[in-house]
């Protein structure tokens, strides 16, 4: 169906915004030339490749063949797609608008290379534009469906731009393709462009704002790549990559030694206790799914308020007895308190 080698599923496009409504107006979605600035800005296009041209000659020729059709005729077949759901109208409702697609994505190739990649994108989202399109609107096709394809030609731009991904999420999207042309308008009033009022103008967060800008000025770097540093010869910039505290086998061997002392402590302090207190420290403080004061004060002929009384007292106890028998080494780590 799309004129392409086929291929994969049809998400629900997210790009930018929510789906077009049927009235014609359509919400705001980058221009080809708006994405073009961005990218140019951070590596630029490549030249198209020979079989490229080739590939894409060949594809446009085929485009020969499907007829536009009037607007009567689109109307039609639009009509008997809904009411039957029938697969030969809806086919050539796509074939007759495979040229808008193209069009489309000429206006995106510089932020990618392959203009091949950037048609059958927009192929997908021009089938979903048909599945959804209500004849009974008054609305063109064409003008409904311009909202998809460029939909789904921006979520490829976005997951293909870099390596790592960015504009994971709405805010994120918004962001990346706004917020160049939104600092450069403040500019050209002579307002400060700092994150919170870059955030204010464009309704989100001001970490947003700052997140993305640390993203588009980094660049992307191999974690085999060569350390170019003097001394260092044969290294990686992956070994230069700090290793997190749960992964370092000193702090790994230092907190389970310090996890079976705790352990034999609580053990001797429980030694020593008896009837309720030696029922709350089990089965409250040490149990992993701890009894509430109701089951306790029950258990014991006590009301619910007497058994917390008792509770707080005995961690007390429990607090002075570890910094005793720890010291220092028991740190700020306070004695963490049950559900109710």
């Amino acid at each position: 169906m799309t004129g392409m080698t086929g291929r994969r599923r049809l998400p629900t496009p997210s790009a930018g915004g929510t789906r077009p409504t049927h009235n014609g107006s359509q919400d705001e979605v980058p221009s080809g030339s708006t994405v073009g600035e961005l990218i140019e800005a951070d590596s630029g296009a490549r030249r198209v490749s020979r079989s490229e041209v080739s590939s894409l000659s060949a594809y446009l020729h085929t485009l020969r063949d499907h007829p536009v059709l009037s607007r009567d005729e689109e109307h039609e077949l639009a009509v008997l797609y809904v009411q039957t759901h029938d697969r030969v109208p809806a086919r050539k409702l796509i074939t007759a608008n495979l040229r808008l697609v193209v069009k489309i994505a000429q206006e995106y190739r510089r932020a990618h290379r392959n203009l091949l990649d950037l048609i059958q994108e927009g192929n997908v989202g021009l089938i979903q534009a048909v599945q959804r399109y209500d004849p009974f609107r008054g609305v063109k096709l064409s003008t409904y469906a311009a909202w998809w394809i460029r939909a789904y030609i921006l979520k490829f731009i976005l997951a293909n731009w870099r390596i790592v991904r960015i504009g994971t999420t709405q805010a994120q999207r918004r962001l990346f393709f706004n917020l160049r042309r939104e600092r450069e308008r403040m500019e050209r009033m002579g307002l400060e462009t700092d994150s919170k009022r870059l955030a204010a103008a464009l309704d989100v967060s001001e970490g947003d704002v700052v997140e993305m800008e640390r993203r588009l000025a980094a660049s992307e770097m191999s974690l085999d790549a060569p350390v170019r540093a003097e001394g260092l010869q044969g290294r990686t910039q992956g070994d230069m990559v700090p290793a997190a505290p749960a992964t370092r086998p000193d702090l790994q061997v230092e907190n389970g030694e310090f996890q079976e002392l705790l352990r034999s402590k609580l053990e001797s302090f429980g030694a020593g206790l008896h009837d309720r207190e030696l029922h709350i420290f089990r089965d409250r403080l040490l149990a992993d799914q701890p009894a509430t004061l109701e089951q306790i004060g029950s258990d014991h002929g006590v009301s619910r308020e007497r058994a917390r009384q008792i509770e707080e007292r005995l961690k007390k106890k429990l607090r002075v007895f570890l910094e005793t028998e720890l010291g220092d080494s028991l740190g700020d780590v306070p004695v963490a308190d049950p559900p109710k």
